[in-house]
Order: structure tokens, then sequence, then C-alpha cells
């Protein structure tokens, strides 16, 4: 889409956001609001309220700049007499203390929520003399965020705090209402259509991995001649197996390695600093090494500790997607251990490829979640428990035709995978341009308005 820019522009006086058109003007934000409100924090538990109960918003509501109510949290009905703050339409909900990367970020709210509530750490603000939602796209805006960096410049590294002097104090461009209304219109429209294909990439995201999984469990379970003779693999949820395949058990074919616990008082004690690896870097297939912790030892535990070549590393627990994901340990550092929330799980009768590939699949996952302790949102396993997953063993010619096929398989999965990664960065590239285009000048979005309001 090819937009003209205004005819005339001129010197906002104000670095950002520069020029703009001449019939605009630059104003400090204050001169739109009506009122700040602040929220209460109160109890509640960590699940969503149910329909016409009280909910306090999670911090989480606002995070991609869309307001989503359902990020709630219920109050404790001893609690309900302190809630304030119910959500309002045409507000726009601000996240005043969060992460450098979040703080300051806002969502419109598009109708009235009676039983939502604001906690401390979010603002809802009334507007006048201005469109919210064209306020709420300069939220989305460089020109915006900008201004957040720098009022939040010089506070902690991990969370940041906006002071509502410092918010009110942003610069905003600011055209005709009816302007305003245009650019939040063609927005609207033009956001809508990349946000669809956004989600059709990210569905084939999800339908890609799923595809992935299947075609792993199929291949270690099944094997890859449709009409090999089956036998029962006397695994009850597991069903038949090739008739010429040998089912055993983990702890048969390996041994599973705990790792170190943190926290352990080393004071008078000689230490040494190796490398130590957290559930953050055992990823689903591979490993995350770009930041990687160091902690203090005795020197006698290195040995005890220290990863080897071949391990297959799994998470011990974790949110449920986290539960015995893992990767197979290739030495790419040095001496290094690990924590006590991964296994090293140690092959001496089976291939590590082979060990990898099993409990990357369905039918293992299936097996850790149903020994595993579980809480909301939480799992974690015990190693006597991952020793006892089933392990299937084809002969070694056919083994290796198995890992070939996967891996193909795979590759050509990463290549649809990448595909649809790249092309989700450039929609989201070309969603923030066109944003902030609209809101400070840089196109005129009146004629394309006008034109489909013709229906002519």
């Amino acid at each position: 889409m090819s937009l003209p820019r205004y005819a005339q522009y001129k010197d906002s006086g104000v670095a950002w956001p520069g020029d703009v058109p001449a019939h605009w003007s630059v104003s400090k934000v204050k001169t739109v609001i009506k009122a700040i409100d602040s929220g209460v924090s109160v109890n509640a538990v960590d699940t969503p309220a149910a329909d016409g109960s009280a909910g306090v918003l999670k911090t989480s509501c606002v995070y991609d700049g869309t307001f989503r109510f359902e990020e709630n949290k219920a109050v404790l009905e001893e609690e309900l007499s302190r809630v304030a703050c119910a959500v309002e339409k045409d507000t726009v909900i601000v996240s005043r203390m969060n992460t450098p990367a979040l703080v300051g970020a806002a969502g419109l709210v598009k109708e009235n929520r009676p039983n939502i509530y604001l906690p401390d750490r979010l603002w809802q603000i009334h507007f006048h003399n201005c469109v919210p939602s064209f306020v709420h796209y300069w939220t989305l805006s460089p020109v915006y965020r900008h201004q957040v960096e720098i009022a939040c410049a010089g506070t902690s590294s991990s969370m940041q705090n906006l002071g509502q002097d410092q918010f009110k104090s942003f610069w905003i461009p600011l055209p005709t209402l009816d302007e305003q209304s245009a650019i939040a219109a063609f927005l609207d429209r033009e956001t809508g259509k990349i946000d669809a294909l956004i989600a059709e990439q990210e569905k084939l995201l999800t339908l890609l991995a799923e595809k992935r999984q299947a075609t792993i469990s199929h291949a270690v379970t099944r094997g890859l001649n449709p009409n090999a003779p089956m036998k029962d693999s006397g695994v009850s949820w597991l069903g038949e197996v090739p008739a010429h395949w040998r089912v055993t058990r983990l702890k048969f074919v390996a041994s599973v390695q705990t790792g170190i616990a943190k926290g352990k008082d080393n004071q008078g004690k000689e230490t040494i600093t190796v490398p130590y690896l957290r559930v953050a870097n055992v990823q689903d297939g591979h490993l995350a090494l770009e930041q990687v912790t160091t902690i203090d030892i005795e020197p006698e535990q290195l040995d005890r500790y220290r990863l080897q070549v071949g391990d297959v590393l799994m998470n011990e627990g974790g949110d449920f997607d986290k539960l015995g994901r893992g990767a197979i340990w290739g030495g790419e550092i040095e001496d290094c251990i690990h924590q006590n929330h991964v296994f090293a799980v140690r092959p001496h009768a089976v291939s590590p490829q082979w060990l990898n590939q099993i409990t990357s699949s369905q039918y293992a996952q299936f097996h850790f979640m149903g020994r595993s302790k579980q809480s909301t949102n939480l799992a974690s396993i015990s190693s006597t428990n991952v020793m006892e997953l089933p392990i299937l063993f084809p002969p070694h010619e056919e083994q290796a035709a198995v890992l070939a096929f996967v891996e193909c398989e795979n590759a050509r999965l990463d290549a649809l995978h990448d595909a649809s990664t790249r092309a989700i960065s450039l929609l989201k590239e070309r969603r923030s341009a066109l944003i902030a285009a609209a809101v400070t000048g840089k196109i005129d979005v009146r004629g394309a308005m006008e034109a489909q309001d013709d229906p002519h």
C-alpha cells in the first residue's frame, strides 16, 4: 500500500516526533488527560475470576499492547471491600511499574468491566478533547516508547517505575478530532489485516510443532514399515509395537544423574567456580547457552556433577510444556555441571540419539505427566519415575534408518518453521512502521478512509 504524505510540514520543536503536518499541534499529553485512576493491590488466587465475580488485573493484561481483561486473578472474599477502580470503556490501561521492556505498556478498553479492578501497578487513564483509540495507537509508536525509556533511565535494571508527572509531560502529536478518528479507523482496519496474517503464521507454527512430535512418536513406536507384524508392548497406554522390537525400561539402559542445588554454605571451604546449566538452558531439542551462570563448588564435587558428552539432559519440572524436555550434551562448555532441576541421563546400552528421540515423543511425555507431581500449571518428576520410562529397541540398522528419517523430516519442518518465523517478524515490523507513520503524520490516510466510505 502506497500512501501520500501531507502537503506541508512544520518543525514540531520536539526531537520526537520531529516534523509534523503543518496543521497538527504537538502538546504534552496532560492536555488531553481528564483523570488518572490508580488501583489497590489485594490478595487474590492465581486463577481468573468466574463470570460476575470480582477479579483484579495482572500486569500481563497489556503485555502485547492489547487490553485482555481475562488476565486477572479472583479476589478473595475477605478482600472485596478493598477493591477499587473498576475498568471502564474508552480508557487506556498503562503499566506504570514493570520490567524495562514492559513498563509503559498500554491497552485500550473497549467495553465496561464492572467486576474487574485495577491493582496499584496499573493506571486507568480517562481522556477528553481527543480520541482514546488514537492515543492508544500513539502508545504503540516509537515516539511514545522513546519517552518512556528516557523517563525510566537510571532506575532499576530489572524493575522500572513510571511516575504520573513524567507520563503527563510526554509529547503527543495531535491532529484534529476528525483526523484522529480517521487515523484510528485506518489503523484498526490495516492492523486487523496484519494481525490476521500473523495469526495464520502462528497457527502454522503450532501445526508444525504438532507434526514434528507426531512424526517422532510414530517413527520411534511403529517404525517405517507399515506392514511389519505387531505385538502387544505390555504397556497399556503404548499399545502395539513392531513384533521384532525389544521393550525394556530406561533404568536398564541408562543411569540418571541428579544435579546440584544452589544455596549451599561454602564459607571457610576451598571452592572453584564452574559453569552451571539451569532449566532455562535446556530447551526442546536444543540447548540455549547464550546465558550460562556459574556456581561455587568444592573441587571434589566437579567429578560427580560434571556433564559428559552424550548425556541426554532433561528438565525435572516447571511449566507443563517444560517437563521432560531436553537435548543431547555435546561438550559445548568445559567442566560444566547442572542444577538439581535438570537430569543428566547417561546412556550405557542405548545411543544418545535414539534416547533423545524417545524422550521427545508423545508417549514419553504421557509417561512423564502421568508420573509427575502437579500443581497449578506446574509439574515435577522424580528420577525414580523417569527411570521407569519404557524404551523401545529396534535392531541397530532399523534404529539408524528411523533416526535418518526423523532427521530429514525435522530439517524440512525446521525450514518451514524458520520461514514462518521470518514472516511473523516482517509482519510485526510492518505493523509497527505503519502505526508510527500514521500517528506522526508521515503518511496521510484520510484519502484511504474516504475511498472506503465512498460506495461508488
